[in-house]
Order: C-alpha cells, then structure tokens, then sequence
C-alpha cells in the first residue's frame, strides 16, 4: 500500500512579460521534477508572466499571453503524468484575480484564486488584483476557447478549494496568505489538507530568511503537515531581487533547502516523505484533534490519481536537514552580485563603469562586480552552460571560457578616479590600488579643466567669482562650488560609460553604477544629478554600518588589503579646499551627525513610523545614557530639518537594490510628500516644551518623604 510521496517545488528566475523564456524555465522545472520522480511540481507566484509586471497587469495581452502559455503547457508531452502547479493572472467574471492553475493529463483540476494579498512596503497588488473573499466557497469558471479545444472542458471550480487525490489532499497558500494572522494551512490542516503548498513572490532583505524559515517551520510544528514553499529567483526587472529559498518541510522540519542566492535560471528540490509520518504526528496533538472536529469542511476536487506507488516498501524517505543562513555580509556580498548580473545580461550591455573615490561606498560597489565575477567564473566552473552563453554573448566572443575572476574583471568593468584640485594622493592611491587588486580596467583623469570651463561660463555671464569659505566666500558660493565637481563627475562618467570601450576599438557601451548608501540617501547627503545618479545602484539600498563589515569581510574573503587602508580612512567628499595637503571635510562633520545616529534616525522615521515628537519620545530612553533630552531634541530636529529640505532629491535617486527596511526610495517603497514645511512649527515646539518640563522636573529635585 503507497503511502510514501515524492513533490518537488523549485526557485526559478522569470522575467516580467518574458513569456517566451519564462515558459522554458517552467518546462525545464516539471522535467527536472518528473526525472526526480517527482509525481507533483509546485513553481512560483505568477511565474508564467513574471511576478513584477505592475501596471502591465492592466492589459489584456498580459492575460491572453498567460493563457497562451499555459495553452502551451497543457500540451506538452512533459507535462504528462506529474500534477503541475502554476500561477497566472485569471480574468473570472470581469475580475481579474492572483491565481493557482492546477492541471494533470490535459486536464485543468481547479483555480485557486490568493485571498490575501500584499499591498505594503514594495508590494501593491491590491492595485491590480481583487483577493478572493468567499472562504470555502467555488464557482465554475467558464474556460476561454482555446482552452476549451484542448482540454475537451467547457468549465472548472473556480474558488476556496482543496485537491483530493487517491492518496492524500492537498491545499494551496499564495504568499502573503503565509504571513498573515489567519492562515488558510491552519483550518485546511484541521479539514485533514496533509499537503500545503505556497507559491511565492517574496523578495530579499536583509535577515529576512529567518522569518520566511521560522514561519514554514512553525506551520508544521504546531499543525503537523507538509509543507512546500516555492518562490521567484532573480531581478525580474526593478529594484528587488527574489531570493528563492525553496524549501519542504514536514512536521517542522527541514527536509530540503534551496539556495537563496545563485546563477542558476532554474532551481527544483523534492523529498520524498511518508505520509503515515503526518498522520501519527498529529494524531498524537489532543488540542489540534479537538479543533479539528469542529472546523468547517473545505470543498474537495476529487481526481483520480495518486502521489504514492504502490510497492513503494522500499523507497528511501528523506531525512530533515539542518538550514544554513548566509551572515548579513555574505548577503551583500551575493544578492546584489546576482541582481547586477541579472541586469547586465538582460540589459545586453558589455558592462560597468563606476568612479571609484577610494572611500568605503565605492569600493564596496566594486567588491560587489568582483563577488559578481567570482560568481560567474564559478557558475561556468559548474557547467552552467546558460551563464557561459551569456558570458560570451556580452564579449562578444563565441569561444570565450572565463576561469579567473580578475580577467573576467577586466573585461566588465571599468573603474575610474575623478581627481580635482581638492583631491587628496591618499584617496588616489587607495582607488588605484584596489583596483589593480580586483582586476579592473583603470582610468585615473582630472576634472580641474572642466570645472574651470564651467566656472569661467557663469563668471563670463554674471562678472562674479565664487570662492570657496576657506577662500573667504559664502556658504552659497561653497555649496554651489561642491557641486559643480559633483555633477562634472556625472557627466564625464557618462561620456566614459557609452564611449570608453570605443575608443578602445571594443563593442557596447556600460552601465554607470551609483555608490550612495541609504543613510547618505535618507538625509539627503548627496548632489542632485551628481555620480549618485546613475544607472543602477548596488548599495542604495545597505547601511553604512552594514557596508563597513562587509567591505571588512570582502577584505578577507577576496584577499583584498587595499581595502584595510579603505577602511581606516575617514570618510570625505573632497570637495572642499585641502588644507596643507590634507583632507579639510569629512562626513560626519558635514551631516552634523554619525552614521550609526542616521541608521537609529532611519528605523525609527520608517520601521517604527515616528514623526519628530515620538521619535524624540523614543530617543529620550534609548539615548538616556549618553544625551540630555535637550541634546536629543536638537539632534531629531536636524535630522527633521535636513531630511525635509533634501526629500526632493529621493524623486531622482537612482533605481537601487532594495535591501534594508528603512530605505526613502521615493519610487514605491516610502511614499512621501518632496515638500515640506521645514521648520516642523507645530511639532517641534512640542518638543521644546517636554525639554523644559524635564529641565524643570530635573532642576526641583526629589521631593522628600514626611
């Protein structure tokens, strides 16, 4: 008697309206998941259009393409014999729904449309999806033409259902419906559902697996049951990576575990497990049992075919694994390697160009190219015959085989140090030599000749000089003077960038790379339209803290020293005067705060979502140790002032991999006003008052006791 199944779920790499490609991708996963004797495949959320087409959604192309490729998997002879498990945009009564399409033999088994849906931080589905609201309830969803001619069905249950097999039952989540306080495993686990299945489009941050983990581990501990988690791989098209971490689970426990970062389009894992396992587990639970016999039955769909062989004695069961977490380092140092190249190769550039200043924020967007080329070089080691293709096709040489990251190095990426007049031979040095180490191609120039061009327009025109303060200008003519060096970056960065590699007599023009972190970014400590605008930005999204330990860890792993000097440096525009030689400015002075204060300022502003007085509340306690509430006053209100002043600059902050919770991304992430009253009247007075009611409190004293 079969009681033993084997599934696969897998992380794949889809690629928003990539119809073609993304239909491949599904294809190879069911192949790699019937040869692993697999008899079900779960794949990602709406993997057959790609999870990121936002407003595309609104089309009706997108829909008719997604039919027409699930047309094409209906067909296919490698879809036979395995129920397959695909999701898609489905139009149901002129309401357009996140669905599952569950199908086996030709044959459509039910449309499972998500019931809760994501609509925080990056996620807005609410803008395009409706959420399915009728628990346990179906309809009969009348099937197009096309569908109908191949499968010989004119309808099928379109709704809140659950698949019964001769075997087992299994029950579908999508996503977010995992994450919300009332998941659909907990009452479909009661009706006896033994099998749950997620499909997700869930991307990267920072420590965030632990809780995807925690979550698939808990459902199954408390509720006992099997539980797959399938999820999208890759940069789709914008600023998020999805971090697969496909996994299966069974009674909380590991039993496989996908890789969170990697090279590889299409990633399947199965487990084979012993349903009697589930059964006797939660058998055991008195309380679960208790809730079980009063929860309302699910609708089944019933289909004759099963998960388990019949002679199946002897088949091996798959033993619990233990999950293996990258550190916040290794993360930087892999996730956005994996969205650069993503991008590169779908962009079909030859490359990147990034002025590298010989301070922290550039040199960790280098190291992150360098991690990128480690990862093909490796990628190609292991016979990934598609990164290999790529690889070549961006060269532009058919027989081209990279082995050494640095060569590989040299031919992506070209560095570039921007001197000016306020430059200092130490900032030099430590751009040159860390790029010598990483391989790059160099370009060491002077910017001195272009800036003066400017200057001497604006002096022709108006018959006025600015000068620096240390030169005895304003703070006007010193600001506009800092940014004039900025934007002349820019711009001769991208004159290199589309020209570099012709007059070097090589196709393709570069991607530029911007290197501002999120604190730089969440104050405003930045230039509109200077070397912070660029293509693509790999650290946008990371914090100066995280940036610092990883540059440290890239030191070590990558066997880099020209980043310890990078390290004990102190951080510099180098825009100002030097004096004697040295460096005048440094960040932290010009913030008028530190990064470790701006990380703290960034969490609170958008995690906790204080505005100046509660932030100055929370602050009180979290700084009691080391500040007077009159110092913690004047510190919230510079951050308030500078942040609202310098909003406008996140309207055209550079497209960045999203990485940290805080992030100001103006795009979609941190929806705020670019205008502001920056003198916070109302609220900061507020403040002032606590101050000199504590200063009063303080001043009395204790009273004491009669």
């Amino acid at each position: 008697m079969g009681r033993k199944v084997t599934v696969a779920t897998c992380a794949l790499n889809q690629w928003a309206l990539d119809f073609e490609g993304n239909f491949q991708r599904i294809l190879k996963s069911i192949q790699i998941a019937k040869a692993r004797g697999a008899r079900y495949r779960l794949g990602p959320e709406l993997e057959i259009c790609g999870y990121g087409c936002w407003d595309h959604y609104h089309e009706s192309d997108t829909l008719l393409h997604s039919l027409q490729v699930l047309a094409a998997l209906l067909d296919s002879s490698v879809t036979q014999d395995i129920i397959c498990d695909v999701g898609m945009p489905v139009m149901h009564r002129n309401v357009r729904y996140n669905c599952r399409v569950i199908f086996l033999n030709r044959k459509i088994l039910l449309i499972r449309p998500k019931m809760a849906l994501a609509n925080e931080g990056n996620y807005r589905e609410l803008r395009w999806f409706t959420p399915w609201s009728r628990s346990r309830q179906t309809e009969e969803y009348v099937l197009p033409r096309m569908l109908q001619d191949l499968t010989k069905q004119k309808t099928v249950p379109f709704g809140d259902v659950v698949l019964a097999t001769r075997d087992t039952c299994i029950g579908s989540e999508v996503c977010e419906e995992l994450w919300t306080p009332r998941s659909p495993h907990v009452d479909m686990g009661l009706d006896g559902v033994e099998i749950i299945t997620n499909a997700s489009g869930s991307h990267h941050m920072l420590r965030k697996a632990h809780t995807r983990v925690d979550l698939v581990t808990m459902a199954t501990s408390k509720n006992g049951g099997i539980y797959l988690l399938a999820n999208q791989k890759g940069c789709d098209g914008d600023r998020l990576y999805y971090d697969g971490c496909a996994m299966i689970a069974m009674n909380g426990s590991i039993f496989a575990q996908g890789t969170q970062f990697s090279l590889d389009d299409v990633e399947v894992l199965t487990a084979t497990l012993d349903l009697e396992d589930v059964r006797s587990y939660r058998a055991e639970i008195s309380s679960r049992n208790l809730e079980a016999s009063r929860v309302s039955p699910y609708p089944r769909v019933n289909v004759d075919f099963a998960l388990s062989v019949s002679e199946d004695l002897l088949e091996p069961v798959s033993e619990p694994v233990e999950w293996t977490y990258h550190s916040p380092e290794e993360e930087i140092s892999l996730g956005p390697a994996c969205w650069l190249w993503d991008f590169l190769r779908r962009s079909k550039q030859a490359g990147f160009f990034l002025p590298l200043s010989g301070g922290v924020d550039s040199a960790a967007s280098a190291c992150i190219v360098y991690s990128m080329c480690c990862l093909v070089c490796e990628a190609v080691k292991n016979g990934n015959q598609q990164v290999l293709a790529d690889i070549q096709s961006l060269v532009n040489e058919n027989s081209y085989t990279p082995q050494d990251p640095q060569e590989l190095c040299r031919r992506l990426f070209t560095t570039c140090y921007m001197a000016s007049e306020n430059s200092s031979q130490e900032t030099h040095s430590r751009a040159t030599e860390l790029a010598q180490q990483i391989g790059s191609y160099h370009i060491n120039l002077s910017i001195d000749t272009a800036v003066k061009a400017v200057l001497g327009i604006f002096s022709l025109v108006t018959g006025k000089f600015p000068r620096f303060s240390a030169h005895g200008g304003s703070s006007r003519e010193n600001l506009a003077l800092q940014n004039v060096q900025a934007r002349i970056r820019m711009v001769l960065a991208y004159l290199f960038a589309q020209l570099s590699l012709w007059s070097r007599g090589v196709q393709g023009g570069l991607l530029v790379l911007g290197s501002a972190n999120v604190d730089e970014s969440l104050l405003g400590y930045l230039t509109k339209y200077d070397c912070s605008s660029a293509d693509i930005n790999p650290i946008g999204g990371i914090s100066k803290t995280d940036l610092r330990a990883f540059v440290q860890f890239c030191a070590e792993r990558f066997q880099l020293p020209a980043l310890q000097t990078i390290l004990s440096a102190p951080a510099t525009a180098e825009l100002e005067p030097l004096a004697n030689g040295q460096v005048s400015q440094t960040d932290e002075e010009d913030m008028g705060m530190t990064y470790s204060e701006l990380s703290v300022f960034g969490r609170l502003r958008k995690v906790a979502k204080a505005g100046p007085y509660s932030m100055f509340c929370k602050l009180l306690n979290m700084w009691k140790d080391s500040c007077t509430p009159r110092q913690v006053a004047e510190k919230v209100k510079r951050f308030f002032l500078k942040y609202s002043m310098n909003r406008h600059k996140m309207t055209t902050l550079t497209p960045a991999y999203h990485a940290e919770s805080y992030s100001p991304d103006d795009n979609r992430f941190d929806l705020r006003p670019f205008l502001y009253n920056t003198a916070w009247p109302w609220q900061f007075r507020h403040i002032d008052d606590q101050v000199l009611q504590l200063e009063r409190k303080e001043q009395q004293g204790p009273k004491d006791c009669i």
